[in-house]
């Protein structure tokens, strides 16, 4: 294993994470409210110890094999929510390191839960870093790197696979660096619009960067303790279920779009059932909440699309109290927070190219249990299936259930009740963010144990890295020559 390599690529993320410090620490200092010295020792910090590692790996371009890809993953993503943990830290705005990681951690993977009792009270700039973090993470903090520097060494193509989602990993160019270009190139324009529109609309500035970032990298951090409900405004809601719909699609099909083929969006078989999803379970939602909650067939609609959108894409963003609604609608919800959206989205979740993949499994054995004989390959569009592909996606749902339950067990074990430990484990495993009950989107997570937050941070960090990445760092055979 180079290890030249990993200390290389991780000092010049370090460098890239203390120069996307500077945007906060402007907003700091233009508003004037303490927490600018934070970000001045934060970038500080941050910059030497990036430095100090790139100077001291001694390693010239050299080869990014599997393990040196799974190791600067890991470790980037660690190392990452660690020193973006600093501002908070630092300011003071929160006293406890464990807090300010779990806070750091939730940021980066874009999961959006909190454990900020008064949202309101935090100095802009740490708000802005906060809602930041969620548009760094969600293309992927290394595949950020590789879009603003040179590549990091020949085979950087295994960085990108560790960190991408989705059971297949498709470049869109032949070099892996110019794809991460052309991901965020993509990615921007998106950003850009949906800032533009919702300043039209008549949302300050300042709420209109926090939100799209949010919504852009599907984390859902806000600058308001009642999320997007604080504005009461049907067009924000309306305008950010859209840019959330939108960012819960695969963002090559996108690419492809901007090259005008467009009919390969519309072709998708993933785009086609993550679209029958969600437009079935706002209706079955909204009747339900219409006839119980609202009375109105409009707002009924409005509050389920928004929530419905908001939970698949894994946004987190509230713009009602959804725990309070029926038991059947939020046991829609539970479920939409382990189908998540496609792959190669910013999203979290099981993504829904795995639930096809499962369906057309499952009709292919009922089919052979009529025609034992029957050769039937699996295919996805025109694209035909590997087996070994179909042996990792069932492999990584019983792995993501197993550790689902276990987590869920660890908490009751502490004594929370059976609706919160589950909804508070499938919010942070799967990048959600607010969960039910205890946990549920007018509450947060600071009612936990330090144990607990550092459980829930490393679910939250499995989610983001769809859990092998992080796995195979702990299997003995990895560190094996």
């Amino acid at each position: 294993m180079d290890f030249g390599i990993i200390l290389k690529a991780l000092g010049l993320l370090l460098l890239v994470e203390s120069a996307s410090m500077l945007p906060s620490l402007g907003v700091a200092m233009y508003y004037r409210q303490g927490d600018a010295k934070a970000f001045m020792l934060s970038i500080i910090i941050t910059l030497t110890a990036g430095l100090i590692m790139t100077f001291a790996s001694r390693s010239k371009k050299g080869m990014v094999r599997y393990k040196e890809g799974f190791m600067i993953v890991g470790f980037g993503w660690v190392l990452a929510s660690a020193f973006g943990a600093l501002p908070f830290y630092l300011s003071g705005s929160i006293d406890r390191f464990v807090d300010a990681f779990f806070e750091s951690v939730s940021g980066f993977t874009t999961t959006g839960a909190s454990i900020l009792n008064d949202v309101e009270a935090m100095p802009e700039g740490l708000l802005f870093w906060r809602s930041f973090t969620h548009w760094l993470g969600g293309m992927g903090i290394l595949v950020f790197t590789m879009a603003l520097l040179p590549a990091i060494g020949a085979g950087s193509l295994q960085i990108f696979k560790a960190e991408t989602t989705g059971p297949t990993t498709d470049k869109l160019t032949p070099k892996i660096g110019q794809t991460a270009k052309m991901l965020y190139f993509v990615y921007l324009i998106i950003t850009v619009a949906q800032v533009i529109i919702l300043r039209i609309s008549g949302m300050p500035l300042f709420d209109s960067l926090i939100h799209t970032f949010g919504t852009v990298g599907t984390g859902g951090f806000s600058n308001y303790s009642a999320s997007i409900g604080h504005y009461r405004n049907p067009v924000f809601e309306w305008v950010i279920t859209i840019f959330m719909f939108i960012c819960g699609v695969n963002f090559s099909l996108y690419y492809d779009a901007l090259h005008g083929n467009f009919r390969t969006l519309l072709k998708d078989k993933e785009f086609q059932l993550y679209a029958i999803i969600v437009l079935s379970s706002i209706l079955l939602v909204a009747v339900n909440i219409n006839s119980a909650i609202y009375h109105n067939a409009g707002e009924s609609v409005r509050y389920a699309s928004f929530q419905v959108l908001s939970i698949i894409s894994t946004s987190g963003f509230a713009s009602t109290d959804f725990d309070l609604w029926p038991d059947f609608s939020r046991m829609i919800l539970l479920l939409l927070m382990f189908f998540g959206s496609c792959a190669g989205s910013t999203a979290g979740g099981m993504k829904i190219i795995r639930l096809l993949l499962v369906f057309k499994v499952i009709r292919r054995q009922l089919y052979r249990s009529i025609h034992p004989r029957a050769v039937i390959a699996i295919r996805v569009g025109s694209k035909t299936i590997s087996d070994e592909t179909l042996h990792n996606v069932f492999g990584f749902i019983m792995l993501h259930l197993l550790i689902f339950i276990v987590s869920t067990l660890v908490l009751l074990a502490q004594g929370w009740d059976i609706l919160s430990s589950v909804s508070a484990i499938a919010a942070t495993l799967n990048n959600v963010g607010p969960g039910l009950n205890l946990f549920g989107p007018s509450r947060n997570f600071s009612i936990l144990s330090d144990f607990s937050k550092i459980l829930l941070s490393a679910l939250m960090l499995l989610g983001r890295l769809e859990i092998n990445t992080l796995f195979i760092l702990l299997s003995p055979n990895f560190w094996k020559r």
